[in-house]
Parts: C-alpha cells; sequence; structure tokens
C-alpha cells in the first residue's frame, strides 16, 4: 500500500503578524524580518523535499513557498486559506478587546462565526475538502511527497481534525516558518478521513 508523505508548513512571519492585527483573508506580505527568519531556518535546518508544492492563494503563503522550493510549481488550493474574521480583519486586539460581538465570539464553537465572517465548521469543511484534493492529485501523478504551504490555523485544524493519535488543535500550534510531516495512505483516509502525524518539521541538520 502506497503512503503520501505530506508537510504542511505556516507561512514566515508577516507586517500584519508584527503589528499584532487579525489577518485572516486580508492580505499581507512577508516582512523582512520574516524572510530573515525563514532563511536562518533554511541555514540551520532542513526542509524535505517535495515532488509538488501546494499553497492557499494569499501571497504570504506563495512568497513563503517559492522562498522555501525555489525551484517548484506551486499549485494553489483555495481551501488552505485562513479564516475569515470578518470584521475584526485587520484589527488589534485593543481595538476590539470590549466589544460585545467579540466577546461572543471568544467563547468559541463550530457555529459562532465573527460578523460577516466564517465559522469554523466552515473552516474544517473546506480543510475536508483541500486534504482530499491534494491525495487525490497525488495519486493520480503518482507521486509521494508533497508540501503544503498555509496558515497556522489551518494546519492547527488540520492536525486536530485529521491526525492520528488525536490531539485538541492547540496541541498543533506551530511557529513562523514550522509545521508537521504526516503519512497518509488512500485506503485510511477514503475509509476513515485521517493520515498519521509523522513529526515536526523543518527536521534538524545532520552533523558530519
Amino acid at each position: 500500500m502506497k503512503t503520501y508523505r505530506i508537510h504542511f508548513i505556516r507561512h514566515g512571519l508577516t507586517v500584519s503578524n508584527e503589528e499584532g492585527r487579525y489577518c485572516g483573508i486580508t492580505e499581507s506580505s512577508v516582512s523582512p524580518k520574516g524572510r530573515r527568519e525563514l532563511m536562518e531556518k533554511m541555514n540551520k535546518f532542513v526542509y524535505p523535499p517535495a515532488d509538488k508544492v501546494y499553497v492557499s492563494p494569499l501571497k504570504r503563503c506563495v512568497e513563503t513557498a517559492a522562498f522555501i522550493y525555489s525551484d517548484g510549481y506551486a499549485r494553489v488550493v483555495p481551501e488552505f486559506r485562513e479564516m475569515n474574521f470578518g470584521v475584526f480583519e485587520g484589527k488589534k486586539l485593543i481595538d476590539i478587546k470590549d466589544d460585545e460581538s467579540y466577546k461572543k465570539f471568544l467563547k468559541g464553537g463550530l457555529d459562532n462565526p465573527p460578523p460577516n465572517g466564517e465559522s469554523l465548521r466552515q473552516v474544517v469543511q473546506r480543510c475536508f475538502e483541500g486534504v482530499d484534493f491534494v491525495i487525490k492529485d497525488m495519486m493520480r501523478e503518482d507521486i509521494s511527497s508533497a508540501a503544503v504551504i498555509t496558515h497556522g490555523g489551518i494546519i492547527m485544524n488540520i492536525m486536530g481534525c485529521f491526525g492520528l493519535p488525536k490531539y485538541p488543535p492547540n496541541d498543533y500550534a506551530c511557529d513562523f516558518g514550522e509545521g508537521f510531516t504526516v503519512l497518509a495512505s488512500a485506503q485510511m483516509w477514503q475509509q476513515s478521513g485521517a493520515f498519521e502525524v509523522a513529526g515536526k518539521l523543518p527536521y534538524f541538520r545532520e552533523q558530519n
């Protein structure tokens, strides 16, 4: 039975991240500091090779994919975009912390979207669709390894909802330029909608 190795990697630090703003579907480029951090990780660690690269349509992910996998073609997968935070997009915590709609949103739940935003249930559904597309596309093209450059919240939900062993999504929080490798088989995915979480990345560089 063929195993498909997929590397989920969070984009680099952005200008909005540095400013502490809610940055879901809002566009924000990888900052100069973010590029330096990615370069430091590439020098110190190893990003695994990938036969194909898949990427969120937001430019911070496209930029990160081009930075880490400069020789690879990145296939845009809209389902891997970050959550739409609605009226909170671009806002700092200090600006909205006393807003009653924000307090309600913080209570969580699958069907508790921010005003004009996206519910967690909608996010989880499209995460499933995105992973399903990648695995089927890898099968069609007969490739064994792929990288997915996406967002921290998306990685947390993908790992928490579909990864084995089961852990809460917050346990899969990862820093910029970091992520997880998963091992998927067609049978396990089709029967259970699950894959095995194999470990964190990037990997330590072996010393000679």
